[in-house]
């Protein structure tokens, strides 16, 4: 089951869910990252760290996990 991720703005960007997902430390590793990790949103490869993530995307990231986000 995919582990849900909170937010309470209409959108959240694909490095900041990375850091909120603790998938990094801090928000300049998301650059390195995205480079090196395949990244899925919707099924769909996306490795832009300014992808804006909506309430019911879901992100794959093989090794780390799978999150949906959720509006609060």
């Amino acid at each position: 089951m995919p582990e849900e991720i909170k937010i309470d703005t209409d959108y959240i960007t694909m490095g900041q869910f990375l850091k909120l997902a603790e998938v990094i430390q801090t928000g300049g590793m998301a650059k390195w990252f995205l480079e090196e990790h395949e990244v899925f949103v919707n099924g769909e490869q996306d490795q832009r760290r300014g992808r804006k993530l909506r309430a019911g995307d879901k992100v794959s990231i093989p090794g780390f996990g799978e999150f949906i986000i959720e509006q609060v």
